[in-house]
């Protein structure tokens, strides 16, 4: 009798439905949407689309506990979890964006009755807002509701102290987590702020698909926000990247990478000086054998010369000011090279043709004491946090060649020599004071060569992980020869250490010392007092010191 009661019962169970719509962050219905219907497991039961007004069905289910997921192009996926399927259940889904989800600031006060933040599934805003989670057998998602299994997630928190960066005032402290639940699946994020400035900030987060033999894809959003920086028209600068790109495989022999870089960048809060580009980028690559033969074009120039993906630097590009308004270093780079590689050696050469655009000039600023300790901002960007100063100097255009030789030595050690010319941004000696205007009417771009070697590995014992590099350039220059060049090495000497101090078991847990100091013995400096007094001392790359612990659990 029990077993004919179930089945009566699931048997007169009315069929329901659950249906809705699919809207952008601002409210757009979005059309050919694809909505999935889930089990609580995350399994997929069904998938329909929404219609030309963004509305979607799903019919003929049984009552009971469901998951739903919607996706669209360009969009993050949305997922809503614990979705109760009664008569004419109606569920709305929003998409958005990686950029959209980027926007952590200003946050919101927190609120008694909040949830706490749960670190062990999802990463969530200082106001509590839900970000990102990866599902374990899907993308990852903009999750607005449920629980959720927790991916393994590898957390760094680091303290450091500096001097010598433009938009720093010389002490951060950072906090970056890192999930990579499989090999084909990465989460990128970092959030760096000031505690010395008012609400300066720096935030990237990103992730990186893998399609296998096809290729990949990858999105980076990046916000920087500087309070301390002056321009023309007030204090503070805001400036936001957002860098898709996609790889593509076609057999062992091709390969071709294409994507862009979305700009936007503010001076001060009210402010209608803005600057909005995109900066396409695409790199084809012809293998056979030991042998690359490959094509580059590039726009983009980043802030920071280093490859460490998780810092936001690495994603924004470089401004100054140009006729007091708001200049973006960006430019045409072009490229052909032929690389050779071998378990031991690597060698290459490239020829190219850039066109520059705005393109930025730094300056040590030591300002007379009538400025009260900073200048009149009408043709530069000044950072009150480390007295540094950028301007834009000519544009210009030139050819030349670079090549490489990198070999590697006993115990795991390496060894690169380089080699480039081209046009750069020279500054003449100039007698006497004299006004800013003057010295940057002076700039001009002349042919110059550059030598660099670098040596790079781990020592033995003691696992101190170090890169020491010099680039010569001739003094007189303020730009970089080559300065599109990849993995090149950063101007005159430079010395960067790791030391692990304490390791957990397998490695999964431990505590680093670092050390980077740049342009170590301050050369390649161009002094010019002012006429009010003040003194500017250009350079490629100013001295810096950065150093502090790394926690990692």
């Amino acid at each position: 009798m029990m077993i004919a009661l179930g089945a009566v019962s699931v048997c007169g169970a009315a069929p329901t439905s659950v249906s809705g719509v699919v809207r952008d962050s601002s409210g757009a219905p979005q059309i050919g949407a694809e909505v999935q219907l889930l089990r609580p497991d995350l399994s997929v039961i069904t998938s329909v689309y929404t219609n030309g007004k963004g509305r979607f069905v799903i019919s003929s289910m049984l009552p009971g506990r469901y998951a739903l997921k919607a996706m669209g192009a360009s969009y993050l996926p949305s997922l809503r979890e614990n979705v109760r399927a009664r008569a004419g259940t109606v569920v709305n889904l929003t998409l958005n964006s990686l950029y959209e989800v980027m926007q952590w600031l200003p946050a919101q006060p927190r609120a008694v009755n909040v949830q706490k933040d749960d670190w062990a599934w999802t990463l969530r805003s200082a106001a509590n807002r839900p970000l990102l989670r990866w599902l374990e057998d899907g993308p990852l998602v903009v999750v607005s509701d449920g629980s959720g299994a927790a991916p393994k997630l590898k957390a760094r928190l680091m303290a450091t102290g500096q001097d010598g960066t433009f938009g720093e005032s010389g002490e951060r402290f950072s906090a970056s987590v890192e999930d990579t639940p499989s090999n084909s699946r990465e989460l990128l994020a970092r959030v760096d702020f000031a505690p010395n400035t008012d609400a300066g900030m720096e935030s990237m987060l990103g992730f990186r698909q893998d399609l296998g033999f096809a290729g990949s894809v990858q999105s980076v959003a990046a916000v920087a926000i500087h309070p301390e920086v002056d321009g023309p028209d007030g204090p503070g600068m805001s400036e936001a990247a957002i860098r898709t790109s996609e790889t593509m495989r076609m057999g062992d022999e091709f390969e071709a990478e294409v994507g862009s870089t979305q700009v936007l960048a503010r001076l001060a809060e009210q402010s209608s000086d803005i600057v909005a580009a995109a900066l396409p980028f695409a790199t084809v690559n012809w293998r056979g054998g030991n042998s690359t033969v490959g094509y580059r074009m590039a726009t983009f120039k980043p802030s920071s010369r280093r490859s460490d993906e998780s810092q936001p630097s690495t994603w924004l590009p470089v401004f100054s000011v140009r006729n007091g308004k708001l200049a973006l270093d960006h430019g045409l780079h072009q490229e052909f090279g032929w690389e050779r590689r071998t378990d031991v050696s690597d060698m290459s050469v490239q020829v190219y043709s850039d066109n520059f655009q705005n393109p930025a000039i730094e300056a040590m600023g030591h300002f007379a004491s009538g400025n009260s300790g900073r200048p009149v901002v009408t043709e530069a960007l000044f950072d009150r946090g480390s007295n540094l100063l950028r301007t834009a100097g000519p544009n210009f255009s030139t050819t030349g060649m670079q090549a490489t030789i990198e070999r590697r030595l006993h115990g795991g050690n390496y060894v690169r020599v380089s080699y480039a010319n081209g046009n750069a941004l020279v500054m003449s000696a100039q007698q006497g004071p004299v006004d800013l205007t003057d010295i940057l009417a002076a700039v001009h771009p002349r042919r110059a060569q550059t030598y660099s070697i670098s040596l790079s590995g781990t020592l033995d014992g003691t696992g101190t992980r170090w890169r020491a590099s010099y680039r010569w350039q001739p003094d007189d220059t303020v730009t970089e020869v080559a300065p599109y060049a990849l993995d090149a090495a950063a101007p005159y000497l430079n010395m960067h250490l790791r030391q692990p101090i304490h390791m957990g078991r397998e490695g999964s847990m431990g505590i680093e010392a670092l050390l980077d100091v740049q342009n170590m013995l301050a050369e390649g400096y161009r002094p010019y007092l002012l006429s009010d007094g003040s003194l500017l001392v250009f350079a490629q790359d100013q001295r810096g010191f950065r150093g502090g612990l790394a926690f990692t659990f």
